[in-house]
């Protein structure tokens, strides 16, 4: 294998790590040589890369018995390697909006722009139930790059994670466009939505708590 292709592979390889902490959150070095299929050192060996490059931290698992192992999880620079909706230009337009006219055009911006999301997401629900209309909001979710994880719990309730932000740092410095996505979900599944936690605010997923309406 030539020089070129050893990288390419190493790259690819960084990236499923990447990609897998992503989706997991933390994750330690053996599940990761379980998951890839590669040893712990080739393992080790891309950690220690993202890690120098700021991209990832580690933690120490406690254990009973034996060393102690580390956990790893992204840090908030690792988002810049995920696609992002917004660039640079439209984050320094927003402000330029909000300090020229106000927070208040701002949000309405926002709720303009969720209006539109609504309409779409509602033609791909038609005619469905809650159950269905849950799943097609995981699924176009997803694809649109968020990264989407559904669980349904014994109490009929709905988890649904979201690895990635696509605009997370829009989200940070307007909370608007969080809020924007709860009433966004809640009107298109006639749910109480709770979002228990936010990428914006340094947790590594966004999850929202689903109940449908009128269950006890």
């Amino acid at each position: 294998m030539n020089k070129h292709a050893v990288r390419l592979r190493e790259q690819s390889t960084r990236n499923e790590i990447l990609l897998l902490l992503k989706k997991r959150g933390s994750v330690s070095v053996q599940e990761m040589s379980e998951h890839l299929g590669v040893t712990r050192m080739s393992v080790r060996k891309h950690l220690y890369a993202l890690e120098k490059d700021s991209y990832i931290q580690s933690s120490i698992l406690r254990q009973h018995v034996g060393r102690p192992t580390y956990s790893y999880r992204l840090t908030v620079l690792s988002e810049e390697l995920f696609p992002n909706e917004y660039d640079s230009l439209a984050m320094e337009l927003i402000q330029e909006i909000n300090d020229m006219f106000g927070e208040s055009l701002v949000n309405s911006l926002f709720e303009r722009r969720m209006a539109k999301i609504e309409k779409k997401y509602r033609e791909a629900m038609s005619g469905q139930n809650f159950e269905e209309r849950v799943a097609t909001l995981a699924k176009i979710q997803d694809q649109e790059g968020y990264m989407v994880k559904l669980e349904k719990k014994q109490d009929d309730t709905y988890l649904l994670d979201e690895a990635n932000c696509p605009v997370v740092e829009i989200a940070i410095r307007n909370r608007q466009a969080c809020q924007c996505e709860v009433a966004l979900f809640a009107a298109l599944l006639d749910a109480d939505v709770q979002r228990t936690e936010c990428i914006a605010d340094g947790n590594v997923r966004c999850r929202y708590l689903i109940k449908e309406r009128g269950k006890s």
